[in-house]
């Protein structure tokens, strides 16, 4: 597709999202109030136009290179087995044995160390909504897209034949972001929801709710979580980069390497404080046996405080 072609979709895609998701988060809103031009709303925006622009185009060669792959390793009488089923049974093998997986997969990003780094990028956002949605890393959109079709290419669906479906779970993913409330009741121990998905940005890492489409897989392994209530936040316990670029940058560093990034970013030695905190810790540890002696936080104040990251316009997600 050329530029052009690809910019005139890419605006009507944005034009289409607008009009499916402003009205439902007016509607029905998760947290009232919240702008349309909230805090980090262009690093949203620029995430969205790379993976439409530029992004969109590697994951669907790395795709066809998977499958194209896979079609050398599965045997062919398998295939055609599998061919020969109704395509309703089809399609309910796909759906259920992809939501296994992306269940998996997922809680294995929220614990692997490596995963975590390029996932990490997506639970940055600490203001949800239907553009939100598309803060992902593209390493994480490979290994995110790839589990959820990998039951598809065993089955023998042909890219082309599972492009609706592809696109059923796009617009699932977005909406299940998005910045609504819509109780469902009980039904929603059946389907995904924002309630349910908005749990899982919790800043807490292991908050939860890792299944996409259906919550069953969460209720089966016992990580099905939905108060009755918003989290009170949202985002990264840790600072992270606030711009696209040191997003996209920064997981690909080690930690030694990232720090550099980090300071330049925020304008802040992030080891610093972080020694700062532990010896603010040891001087309230020793005040509390020590009889007449003032807490540090007294003495030393806010030794630790920076106002880098409170003075940032709201644009920094800690992660």
């Amino acid at each position: 597709m050329n530029p052009y072609a690809a910019t005139f979709y890419t605006g009507l895609s944005i034009l289409f999202l607008v009009a499916v998701f402003r009205p439902l988060e007016l509607a029905f809103p998760a947290k009232p109030g919240q702008r349309f031009f909230r805090p980090a709303w262009f690093t949203d925006l620029s995430f969205l136009l790379g993976q439409y622009l530029l992004w969109g185009g590697l994951v669907l060669w790395v795709l066809t290179y998977f499958n194209y792959w896979l079609e050398g390793v599965i045997p062919l009488g398998f295939r055609r087995a599998v061919r020969s089923q109704p395509w309703w049974l089809q399609v309910a093998e796909v759906v259920v044995l992809s939501d296994f997986l992306v269940y998996w997969g997922h809680r294995l990003q929220h614990r692997v160390g490596f995963l975590w780094r390029f996932h990490a990028v997506h639970h940055s956002a600490e203001h949800l909504d239907w553009l939100a949605a598309h803060r992902e890393h593209p390493m994480d959109t490979i290994y995110t897209v790839g589990i959820i079709n990998l039951p598809a290419f065993l089955l023998g669906f042909p890219l082309e034949t599972i492009a609706g479906f592809i696109a059923f779970r796009g617009i699932w993913a977005i909406y299940i972001h998005s910045n609504v409330r819509l109780p469902i009741g009980p039904v929603r121990m059946l389907i995904g929801s924002p309630e349910l998905h908005h749990w899982h940005h919790d800043r807490d890492r292991d908050a939860g709710n890792y299944a996409n489409l259906s919550p069953l897989m969460d209720i089966l392994f016992g990580t099905y979580r939905c108060p009755d209530h918003e989290p009170e936040h949202f985002g990264l316990k840790e600072p992270t980069p606030a711009t696209y670029l040191g997003q996209m940058v920064e997981p690909l560093l080690s930690r030694t390497a990232a720090q550099p990034l980090q300071e330049a970013f925020f304008g802040v030695n992030t080891n610093a404080i972080a020694n700062n905190t532990n010896q603010v810790a040891s001087i309230d540890a020793n005040a509390s046996h020590t009889p007449g002696t003032r807490s540090s936080t007294n003495r030393i104040g806010m030794a630790t405080a920076n106002p880098a990251f409170s003075s940032m316009d709201g644009n920094i997600a800690m992660r």
